[in-house]
């Protein structure tokens, strides 16, 4: 039962924090939106801070553990592919936490900020090894910025999209393009 009020914790607090901003968001708010009293978060996190470093450390992990995965295809043409559709389904399915990214990762302290970075920078190499494994001539540099590029594209993306299966293959057929080309 713990486990699943975290959980519900976590994700209120992303909702919340991408609306309101982690600064513009109170542990009582987090409580209220989970139908209990802002002390009782207390018994899952140590504050606010501690949830906003969960949230961000928790999806860094899960990418770069996903990433991994796919990466470890064979085929780099597979691998690319399979990596498009995982971060695609990623952005669609977690709009929240990429705003809460994008605006609150400089509230972390600076040990999970570094966490966070070194995990997203490992993600990245990920996709960069699969470009130069599918195109060798392909310039280190070059991919990573290709690979940051797409990332972009499809983060910012999913805040307005309508139709997630529509704006799945649509995404995923630019970011195969932006990659390869």
């Amino acid at each position: 039962m713990a486990v699943r009020t975290r959980d519900v914790m976590l994700r209120q607090a992303a909702r919340l924090f991408a609306a309101q901003g982690f600064r513009g968001t109170s542990v009582e708010d987090i409580g209220a939106a989970c139908g209990v009293s802002g002390p009782a978060v207390y018994k899952h996190f140590s504050g606010k801070d501690d949830i906003l470093a969960r949230l961000l450390v928790d999806i860094s992990e899960q990418l770069l553990e996903g990433g991994r995965e796919r990466a470890a295809h064979e085929d780099p043409a597979l691998a690319l592919e399979q990596l498009v559709h995982f971060h695609t389904d990623f952005a669609l399915g977690e709009p929240d936490l990429i705003r809460v990214q994008d605006r609150d990762l400089p509230s972390l302290n600076e040990r999970d900020r570094a966490r966070v970075r070194r995990l997203q920078r490992s993600y990245v190499e990920q996709w960069t090894e699969v470009l130069r494994r599918l195109d060798p001539s392909l310039e280190l540099e070059t991919a990573r910025l290709r690979a940051h590029a797409v990332f972009g594209l499809l983060n910012s993306t999913p805040h307005s999209a309508r139709g997630r299966e529509e704006a799945r293959r649509q995404l995923s057929a630019m970011a195969l393009r932006a990659l390869t080309t």
